[in-house]
Order: structure tokens, then sequence, then C-alpha cells
């Protein structure tokens, strides 16, 4: 993978852009999350997801109750036994969403320069008149000249499947708008966002806490991706709750940044979140076009500094319905990987689009050829000068091991951690190498039973770029004698041998601790 690095800045012989890539054990670096729905929750698609790339399984309670996704979830467990590749699982809140209530499932078509009326009155049926929303509160939040939109769920932006509508005036409960495009939305369920207008309801509804309560705590989640965060508060108050749920104390919470009152205290809230997801549908909107490029790179920058997983949204929209991306798009993923993406989440393309493992593979694909002119020396130098010194010793020895792997041109980089802390922290240097990390389990009691830990840890390292889990064997402690460390490090190697990442002769670099110590080692591979 390092081998063959390239650099935008220098020049590239323009025949070898033809040359087809070598095949990886690993498609890419960057991790992709796929949305799990009604085209994509089979255990013969899910097999085909996670071969084709896909690490994260995103479950939306936007749509279809419990037992819907247990079903969906219980095919991606099948899958993993089968295809053996790990898999972590996110529920994504409904949040303060707003929504248009179809009932009927008829197509609604909206000529421009109608009148439309939003009602909070949900038993009314949907026309191209009047619109039944499931909030009361959109009279006291808008005033005639607010901008509203409504499509699809996930919508496309296209303008024959979403509508811009413009408020005229409010009449008691309801909200009367002109519509600026004509366009049909069809389906039962459409998003209603309105335009920098703050919502006033709380970021974790009580649907959202019965749903976490329920089918999360059965389900030991290892991400919670929180709709529409606006404050770091909102990050706080979920964590609290997640706290009281037994193990869902180790779920990470991933802040959805949706719009511009996120946008505004991202620094509070990267602060407290475990990773950010930019929400770039709705941001789109909240957001001037010229403007979404800036806050993208600026917060994915950010999130880089501090050590915390970026995942990017709203790629290839056009795969939902096409075989192909657009250029736009393909150069759109290429870009969120040199902006330093650590993941891309597809929505809509893998929930409901026709062609969810091709959507995948594409992303890989493109993720993989960015990867390779991704500018490492000058990202490793600009890390290192945030940081500042003195370094902590953990920080120190991350950025020693990724350095060294460079120098020496090592295959792989093998990290033992039982928390999780110490790879992330290398895969924050971004190294053109796989770092392939070994989850030691610590044994734990609550003096009922004992456990081990170390599953979740593994698990959530499968949202960060570069960085691939192996869970070890518990009875290799992570501090322990030189013995154990040995056939801990045996097994990773013959692993990293098995699956064509090692060969004879190659160097790799160990991280691990012995005592009290932290060392770095490089080993050259006999025959």
């Amino acid at each position: 993978m390092h081998a063959t690095h390239l650099l935008l800045e220098e020049p590239i012989r323009m025949a070898s852009i033809l040359e087809p890539s070598k095949p990886t054990f690993f498609p890419a670096m960057t991790k992709i999350v796929g949305t799990l729905g009604s085209k994509s929750r089979s255990v013969e698609v899910i097999s085909s997801c996670l071969k084709a790339g896909m690490s994260v399984a995103r479950f939306d309670f936007s749509w279809g109750d419990t037992d819907y996704h247990q079903e969906t979830l219980e095919n991606l467990k099948v899958a993993v036994k089968s295809t053996k590749k790990l898999c972590a699982v996110m529920l994504d809140t409904v949040g303060p969403e707003l929504q248009v209530v179809n009932k009927s499932e008829k197509s609604i078509s909206l000529e421009v320069d109608a009148f439309v009326t939003l009602t909070p009155d949900q038993d009314q049926e949907a026309t191209s008149k009047l619109l039944p929303i499931n909030f009361r509160g959109l009279v006291k939040s808008v005033k005639p000249g607010d901008t509203i939109f409504i499509g699809q769920y996930l919508f496309t932006g296209s303008e024959t499947t979403s509508v811009w509508l413009e408020v005229a005036e409010i009449k008691g409960d309801d909200v009367v708008c002109v519509v600026k495009n004509s366009a049909t939305l069809a389906g039962s369920l459409f998003t209603l966002h309105v335009s920098q207008i703050r919502i006033e309801l709380p970021t974790l509804t009580e649907v959202d806490k019965q749903v976490i309560s329920t089918w999360g705590v059965r389900n030991n989640i290892d991400f919670l991706s929180l709709s529409y965060t606006r404050h770091a508060e909102d990050v706080r108050h979920a964590r609290e709750f997640l706290s009281k749920l037994g193990d869902l104390n180790q779920t990470q919470i991933f802040a959805k940044i949706e719009n511009v009152e996120g946008l505004n205290h991202f620094d509070e809230i990267l602060e407290e979140a475990d990773g950010i997801i930019l929400s770039r549908g709705n941001l789109g909107i909240d957001l001037p076009p010229e403007k979404v490029f800036l806050f993208q790179k600026a917060a994915v920058y950010k999130c880089n500094m501090a050590g915390k997983p970026a995942v990017v949204t709203r790629v290839v929209d056009s795969m939902t319905d096409n075989l192909r991306p657009t250029r736009a798009e393909a150069t759109d993923v290429a870009n969120a990987v040199l902006d330093g993406s650590d993941a891309i989440l597809l929505g809509a393309e893998t929930l409901r689009g026709l062609y969810p493992v091709e959507t995948i593979s594409i992303v890989g694909k493109i993720c993989a050829e960015a990867e390779k002119v991704f500018n490492q020396d000058l990202y490793f130098k600009k890390t290192v000068k945030y940081v500042g010194e003195p370094m902590t010793h953990l920080e120190s020895i991350a950025s020693s091991a990724v350095r060294a792997a460079i120098k020496v041109k090592a295959s792989i980089i093998i990290v033992f951690t039982s928390s999780g802390r110490a790879a992330r922290l290398i895969a924050k240097y971004r190294p053109t190498m796989p770092v392939l990390s070994v989850v030691i389990p610590r044994l734990k009691t609550n003096q009922l039973k004992w456990s081990f830990t170390g599953a979740f840890e593994a698990r959530q390292s499968l949202i960060v770029r570069g960085l691939f889990p192996m869970l070890a064997d518990p009875r290799h402690p992570a501090e322990s004698t030189s013995a154990t460390n040995e056939s801990v490090l045996k097994v990773a190697l013959d692993h990293g041998k098995a699956s064509g990442l090692v060969k004879s002769h190659d160097r790799v670099v160990v991280c691990q601790k012995v005592g009290d110590s932290s060392v770095v080692k490089i080993i050259e591979l006999e025959d």
C-alpha cells in the first residue's frame, strides 16, 4: 500500500493513472458505514456488503420499528459469522426531526407558485393543498419569508423529488406557504427542514430513549449517532443516559452536526463527543452552497487534530438509482479522504438504493486510490506541531511508532492495547500502512459473575481510518512477561501472513507495554 505512494504535488506520469490497482486484503484504510434497510437486509446482501468493505452497520430509527430492525440485525450476525468479518453496530436516533405524514402513501404533486398549508392535525390526509406534520410548534418557530425544505427521507436535493417552500402567512396553528418549485413527493414519510431556525424540541426524545433502553441494550450497540446535536450539553445528557444502561456506558457517542446551531458550537461538541458525523444533507440546506466545503475541511481538520473520527455523509446520492456515481461525486469521495475523513457514511444509497453492494465497492475503490496520494509527510508534521511539546508519554510513543514504520518501510504496525486508546493515537498520525490493533481482553466482575472486556474496544476501531482490530485470547494479559507477549505477537503475525498483509523479509513495527514501560520495536520476518 505504501510502496506505490505518490504525491499530487509532484509530477505524475499520466499513463500510470490507467494502470490497474493491485488487490489488497483491506479494500481501503478509510472505513465505510452502511445503512441497512429495505434493499440491504437479507443475509446474502449483508454478506456481500461486508465483503465489499462495510465495517459499520447503521440502523436508522427514523423509520421502521424495533422488530424490523431486530430482524435485520439477526441477519447481520449470521452474515458476520459466515464471512468472518467484524462489523460494528450504530444506532441513529430520530432526534427533533420534523416530518410530513402521508398515511395514504399516494404521490403528491406540487406546482410552482401554488399555495400549500402545513398543519399539525395528523388526522388529515396529505394532499397537494394540505400537508400534515408531526410538530405543533412550527407556527411559533417561523415567520413570513422563512424557507422550508421538504423531501423524501434522506432527500437527494434534486428538484423533481424535493420542494422549497416560502412561508407566506400564519393562520392559527397552520403555516401557509408558497411553492417555489414544481415537484412530486412519493412515499409515506418526508423530512421537513426549516432553514436556520431553532426548533424547540429535545435532542434525545422520549422515543429515542425508549429505543436505546430496549433495542440498544439488548444488542450492546457500539455507537450512538446523536441526530441534530446542537450543544455540548446534548452529548453530556446522552452520555449520562447511557451510563445508567449497563454495558452501554462503553457505547461511543458520535455527534451529528446538521445545522448552523451545531456548527456554531462545534468546538465544545467535539470536546464532549467520541466522534463527529458531518450530516451534509441538512447542512447543505442551512449553509450557502459556497460555504459547505469550507465547513467540511475545517471540521475534519479539527477532528483529526483531536484524534477523533470524522465521518462524512451524502457522497454518492445518484447511486441510489444508478450503477455509477457522477464525476462530481467520485471527486467528492476522494476529496473527503484527502481532507482526512475516517469514514464515509452511506444512507439512501444502501438503505433503499438499487445497488448497495456496488456502491460500497466503488466508494472503497475511490478511497483506496485517494489514500495513495494522501500527503502523509505534511499531515504528520502538522499533527506533531499541533500537539506541541512536551508531548504526553503515550502521544510520543504513538508518533515515534508511525515515524519508525515509515522510515523502515514497514508492512504493518502491530499495537497491543486493552482500551484501544494507544491504537487510536497511532491511527491519528495516519501511517501509510495498516495498523493491526490486537485488543487484549480484561477480566471484570460485577460481584455476581466474571466477564471479559474487549469486544466493544475491537468493534469501535472499525470506524477509525487505518485501524484493523483483532481480539486476542483472554489468557494473554496486555501487560505481561516477554514470553506471553511473544506468543500473542506470533498469533498476530500469523494472522497477517494468512491475510496477505505481511510476507517473508517484511519489516513490522510493534508497539506494546512491557511492565510499566511502552516499547516500540522493529522486527524483520524470517522465511
